[in-house]
């Protein structure tokens, strides 16, 4: 491949229409699934306030239209408010993506004002206590119940979000109840996606294949019952790649449609290609206009020229571009390998024998590594 990274003639180069800006990693949680970098601790300064108008701005006049600020938790932003406001103005579809600590009724009325159009309030369990444990917050859960109706309250639509894995998939009835009495209009159980912190502690994290159907089972028959009450609540469930015998098409497909800024101005693909062993861009450094087309980070997986063998002669590999790069690294060491997750690679072993750990784990919560400061200094230094 040229040094310039010059796309393949073999597939056109899309339009980053979805534009997620990772404001920030710091975060008053201590998630032990967060997809954050584990060495986020020693990340480059966060982008300001002008710098980040600027990146916007690129992004819109190349087409994004529909623009994400998530962290770490972006409420810690001061400027978020003004953030918002120039999304709107520049014309974006805005979407907050909080764990809603730090969210007040006068922030959710300063950040209507301003133009957002949607937020997302992600919890950690139906259970209080439970909850509180993962979140690393004895207020975690009052809080978060507490915002989520006074977004409601606020007109905006009620998106909840829930990450599953063993240690509460099986209260996935109890998750839905407290979701419909919330009156949510979106609900994603989203089973742990094994990327950052959750691939750390995928050993205590992973449920097991008879968790997952059985919780699926509960999702399909509350799905039936809302549909028969006439209740508009969409139930979206997403099940863990591990348990599936074809990779996802990630991101649909590299450098697609999907533009990650990261707080110190990292440009990426995905939110997670920040561990690959590549230089990705800069957004100080180089204009958007470059990073999409001409930068080698985002020309690495492009098109099919790239992919080895099973791929490269795969009837499915305009289906799912190969997998998930980030996952082929983190399982095999080379990003360049068919994701494991499908059964026709040679490595589909690392996938078995997960499942298999998975049956017979007996990791506590308590167990955990959780993602804080200290954790991730140590990290950085090993």
């Amino acid at each position: 491949m040229a040094s310039t990274g010059s796309p393949s003639p073999e597939v056109p180069v899309g339009l980053p229409l979805w534009l997620l800006a990772e404001l920030t990693y710091r975060c008053p949680l201590q998630c032990p699934y967060c997809s954050n970098p584990l060495d986020f601790a020693r990340q480059g300064e966060e982008l300001s306030t002008a710098q980040w108008f600027k990146v916007m701005a690129e992004a819109r006049e190349m087409g994004a239209a529909q623009i994400g600020f998530s962290g770490g938790e972006p409420l810690v932003r001061q400027d978020l408010t003004e953030l918002i406001g120039e999304a709107r103005r520049l014309g974006y579809y805005t979407n907050l993506i909080t764990s809603g600590i730090g969210l007040t009724e006068q922030k959710i009325a300063a950040f209507k004002q301003a133009g957002l159009d949607h937020i997302q309030i992600s919890f950690q369990a139906s259970d209080e206590q439970v909850n509180n444990l993962l979140a690393g917050s004895k207020k975690a859960f009052a809080q978060k119940l507490e915002m989520a109706r006074a977004v409601k309250a606020h007109g905006y639509p009620m998106v909840l979000n829930f990450v599953t894995h063993r240690h509460n998939i099986d209260r996935t009835d109890r998750i839905i109840e407290l979701c419909l009495a919330l009156e949510a209009d979106f609900v994603e159980l989203a089973t742990c996606q094994f990327y950052g912190w959750a691939q750390l502690n995928r050993a205590g994290l992973l449920p097991t294949r008879e968790q997952l159907q059985r919780a699926e089972r509960v999702t399909n028959d509350y799905r039936e019952r809302l549909k028969a009450e006439g209740n508009p609540c969409k139930l979206i469930f997403v099940t863990p790649d591990y348990y599936e015998e074809r990779p996802k098409a990630c991101m649909n497909g590299w450098g697609s449609i999907f533009l990650t800024v990261t707080p110190d101005g990292t440009a990426l693909p995905c939110h997670g290609a920040r561990q690959l062993p590549i230089a990705f861009p800069n957004v100080r450094e180089h204009s958007l206009q470059h990073i999409w087309y001409d930068s080698f980070g985002f020309n690495r997986f492009r098109g099919f020229a790239w992919m080895p063998e099973p791929c490269r002669s795969c009837d499915e590999k305009e289906k799912d571009f190969g997998g998930c790069r980030c996952q082929a690294f983190m399982l095999t060491g080379d990003a360049s390998n068919a994701d494991p997750v499908c059964s026709k690679s040679d490595r589909h072993g690392v996938i078995l024998a997960a499942r298999a750990e998975a049956e017979h784990a007996t990791q506590s919560i308590t167990d955990l590594a959780f993602r804080n400061e200290r954790n991730s200094h140590l990290i950085a230094k090993s």
